[in-house]
């Protein structure tokens, strides 16, 4: 094998979720940068109008779209659209997400459901819309945005964590059925990564000390310090491409070692 194109994307259609700023836009810059042809969706115009120009000035080329992922038919009409504008996906990043930091016993239940629906259900619904045509086309990359919580519980985010442990189960059995038609499905667990979402939780204090809750994760992580969106981007790309044509099922955690690390003795 040839490896100097391993990591090659050309001529490949990744269509990557909610990727109008944020981890999904660095993975869908990477992918564009490999050679793929980019997809990206969501929730409204203002959103989309927003990633629109964020890769226009980064100088990338992309197809976005309004699509709400939790809708079954507004996911078929942007599978549809995407087919006819750029090629059938190859590529499908689940990457939408939210959180909702409530203590289980104040949580409402509607936001209880809204979580499970956009963390779970919806790459349920995606994956279901793009599962057949690589099923024909004998092949698909399945990428699901896992998490930490996949693995581990914490204090007001129960429905996140439950949504983030069946999304690890919903990775795996994407692979035990699709498999046979050589296609992949594998999750991605960011560790703490700096964000413009996170940026509160890492701003000094009056007194110049670090957040609280800044100071827990240095503390937890062994490379001590919050990952960036750029930290994702080569697991995702060796995840889409053809050098994990035999990795399957697989959760790779890109935490900075926390799973692994019990933590500094205080």
């Amino acid at each position: 094998m040839d490896h100097t194109d391993i990591l090659s994307l050309k001529g490949k259609v990744a269509w990557v979720t909610g990727a109008s700023y944020g981890i999904g836009f660095a993975i869908a810059s990477a992918f564009a940068q490999a050679g793929a042809k980019i997809a990206f969706n969501d929730i409204n115009q203002e959103l989309v109008d927003k990633g629109l120009a964020s890769y226009k000035k980064a100088g990338i080329a992309v197809k976005g779209y309004v699509c709400d992922v939790t809708d079954e038919d507004s996911v078929i009409k942007t599978n549809a659209l995407i087919t006819k504008d750029l090629g059938a996906v190859d590529i499908l990043v689940n990457n939408a997400g939210i959180i909702r930091r409530t203590p289980m016993h104040e949580m409402e239940v509607s936001d209880w459901r809204r979580v499970i629906d956009i963390d779970l259900n919806a790459p349920f619904i995606v994956a279901k819309a793009v599962l057949p045509s690589m099923m024909e086309r004998k092949g698909g990359k399945i990428i699901n945005i896992c998490s930490m919580m996949s693995e581990l519980g914490r204090e007001t985010v129960s429905a996140y964590a439950a949504a983030k442990g069946g999304l690890k189960m919903l990775t795996r059995n994407i692979c035990s059925e699709y498999g046979k038609y050589n296609i992949q499905c594998n999750g991605i667990g960011p560790g703490y990564i700096a964000t413009p979402q996170t940026a509160p939780l890492r701003e000094k204090q009056a007194d110049g000390s670090r957040h609280p809750f800044d100071s827990f994760i240095i503390a937890k992580t062994p490379a001590e310090r919050w990952g960036t969106t750029e930290d994702l981007t080569g697991p995702a790309l060796f995840l889409a491409s053809k050098a994990s044509d035999f990795v399957n099922g697989h959760v790779l955690y890109v935490d900075g070692g926390i799973l692994a690390y019990i933590g500094k003795q205080p």
